[in-house]
C-alpha cells in the first residue's frame, strides 16, 4: 500500500468516525428519551437516571407510561389542537408564500425590489421582539373574538403565522431557477397566470414546498412562547404548553414525562421521513442563492 493511499484511507476513516460521533451526539437525547419512556418501573428510572444503566430496560420494555399519557384527555386535546393549528398554518402558508414568491420571481411591477428587500429584512427580525406588540394588537381585534379580542381562539395561533418571510424567499429562489420557456409555451397554449402557477410552476417547485412545509411545521409545532401568551386555558392549549403544565405537576413522574415527549416528537419524525427526499434535494440543489 502506497503512502498516498494510506493517507486517503486514514482521512476517510477519520471522516466517518467524526460523522459517527456527531450522529451519536444528536441521537443520544432521543434514545435516552425513548428508553426512559419504556421503563415501567419509576424507581428504576430514577435510580438509573444519569448513569450507565440508564439505557437498560429492567424486566423488558413496558408501554404503561405511553398508554397512560395517550389516554389522558388533556394530552388528546392538546394533540388535536396542535395538529389542527399547525396543519392549517402549513397548508395556507405553502399557498400564500408560494404565490408571493412566484409574483416576486416572475412579475415586474413598481416597488418589486423594495418589497423583496423588505422580505429579506424581515427574515433577520426574531419573533420575540414583536411578540408583545402582536399580543396587544390581537387583544383589540373583534373579528371572531370575544370580550378579550382574539385571545383564547384558534385563529390567533394560525392567521398571524401564515405569511413567513423566509418561506417567501425560498419560493422566490425556487421559481427564479426554473426556465421561462415553460411559461412561454404555456402562454402560447392559452394558459393564464394562475393556471401557469398552479399546474406548471408549483409542481416543479416540490423541493421548496417540502422544505417550507417542514420548516413551518417545526417552527409552529415546538413553539411555546405564543401559546403561553394567548392561551388562557386548556381548551386552546397546544402540546408544548400542555407539556409545560404536565411537567409542573408534583410529584413528577419522569416515565410519563418522557412518554409525553416521545408522543409529541413522533409527528415531527413522521413528517421529516415523508418529505426527506424532497427536503434533501432542496437543500442540495437550490439552497439560498444570491
Amino acid at each position: 500500500m502506497t503512502l498516498d493511499r494510506a493517507l486517503r484511507l486514514g482521512g476517510l476513516a477519520l471522516h466517518y468516525l467524526l460523522l459517527l460521533l456527531l450522529a451519536a451526539f444528536f441521537l443520544f437525547p432521543l434514545v435516552f428519551m425513548g428508553v426512559s419512556a419504556l421503563k415501567g418501573d419509576e424507581l428504576a428510572l430514577l435510580r438509573d437516571l444519569g448513569g450507565p444503566r440508564a439505557f437498560l430496560l429492567p424486566g423488558g420494555p413496558s408501554l404503561r407510561n405511553v398508554a397512560q399519557v395517550a389516554g389522558d384527555p388533556a394530552f388528546q386535546r392538546a394533540l388535536a389542537n396542535s395538529i389542527g393549528t399547525v396543519a392549517t398554518t402549513v397548508e395556507l402558508g405553502v399557498l400564500v408564500n408560494s404565490m408571493l414568491g412566484y409574483t416576486l420571481a416572475r412579475f415586474r411591477f413598481r416597488g418589486r425590489r423594495a418589497l423583496l428587500a423588505g422580505v429579506v429584512a424581515l427574515i433577520i427580525i426574531p419573533f420575540e421582539t414583536i411578540a408583545v406588540p402582536l399580543l396587544l394588537l390581537v387583544n383589540q381585534l373583534p373579528w371572531f373574538g370575544g370580550p378579550r379580542g382574539w385571545l383564547d381562539t384558534y385563529q390567533v395561533q394560525i392567521i398571524l403565522f401564515i405569511a413567513h418571510p423566509f418561506s417567501v424567499y425560498l419560493f422566490y429562489q425556487a421559481f427564479v431557477a426554473l426556465p421561462r420557456d415553460l411559461e412561454d409555451a404555456a402562454r402560447m397554449d392559452g394558459a393564464g397566470p394562475w393556471r401557469i402557477y398552479w399546474s406548471i410552476m408549483l409542481p416543479l417547485a416540490k423541493p421548496a414546498v417540502a422544505t417550507v412545509a417542514v420548516l413551518q411545521f417545526l417552527g409552529r409545532w415546538g413553539d411555546l412562547l405564543w401559546p403561553v401568551l394567548v392561551a388562557r386555558g386548556d381548551r386552546h392549549a397546544t402540546l408544548p404548553l400542555a407539556m409545560q403544565t404536565f411537567y409542573g405537576q408534583y410529584p413528577r413522574h419522569w416515565g410519563a414525562i418522557m412518554a409525553f415527549a416521545v408522543l409529541g416528537t413522533l409527528p415531527t419524525l413522521i413528517l421529516f421521513v415523508a418529505f426527506q427526499r424532497w427536503f434533501v434535494r432542496s437543500v442540495v440543489s437550490s439552497g439560498i442563492k444570491g
